[in-house]
């Protein structure tokens, strides 16, 4: 007896976002674990930058194998277009990826500010975040910033000029952050805070306060201080003024 010939049905594979730019310069391809915030930092860009390169539909949400931009593109500008647009918050941008982000409330909007930044070195000029002692010093495995000693409350100041680009407790290690970015090469971080006297996006100068001193996810109270040229940590000694 003949029989229906059964149907033959392709499966689609839906593949991430942003998956034909993996392996291209200037893209990172989530990995598990991964949060918005630290790709930033690794990169030297600001999690709202990313968000916005990336035309992320949802920022609050990234997925493994999914493909961030994490440059900005070459001689072209990135226009927000004057509709409503998803919202960020610090702390659902520090969420681990996994395979199933779960999307969840935020309370920023994207806001795009690309002006342009000198990235010639010379033309910062560094002066220390905090005047206590050095409780340790740079190690690229170990400690990859300077940790400074103080006592609680003690002014936390911006190293130079710059703009906030993190402010937050959702990067595991470093408790209460702040990230400053002050040109297309360096950030600098700011951890350990008691409190956090700035704002993503606000305009800072150099020695101006941002925070108090404390010891949030630290066993002392001290700031750790790092210095990101492209993303990558350099040694601040070797930028900071001679005590």
């Amino acid at each position: 007896m003949g029989g229906a010939v059964p149907a033959v049905v392709e499966a689609t594979v839906k593949q991430p976002q942003g998956f034909e730019n993996a392996g291209k310069p200037g893209f990172y391809a989530v990995k598990p674990g991964d949060t918005l915030t630290r790709i930033a930092l690794e990169n030297g860009q600001s999690p709202r930058d990313i968000a916005l390169w990336s035309q992320l539909e949802d920022p609050n949400r990234i997925e493994v194998g999914q493909v961030l931009r994490v440059a900005p593109l070459v001689n072209q500008e990135v226009v927000v277009q004057a509709v409503s647009k998803p919202v960020v918050s610090a702390g659902s941008l520090a969420r681990p990826a996994s395979s199933a982000t779960a999307a969840s409330a935020a309370s920023a909007p994207v806001i795009a500010n690309n002006k342009p930044m000198p990235a010639n070195d010379s033309e910062i000029n560094w002066i220390w975040p905090a005047n206590g002692v050095v409780l340790a010093g740079f190690d690229e495995v170990k400690n990859k910033g300077l940790d400074i000693g103080g006592a609680v409350g003690d002014p936390v100041m911006a190293a130079a000029d710059g703009r906030v680009v993190y402010v937050g407790a959702g990067l595991r290690g470093y408790g209460n952050l702040i990230i400053l970015k002050h040109n297309n090469v360096y950030l600098t971080a700011y951890a350990h805070n008691q409190t956090l006297l700035v704002k993503e996006d606000q305009a800072v100068l150099k020695g101006q306060k941002i925070a108090a001193m404390g010891n949030s996810d630290a066993e002392r109270v001290k700031l750790h201080f790092e210095v990101r040229r492209q993303g990558k940590p350099v040694d601040p000694a070797k930028y900071l003024p001679a005590k």
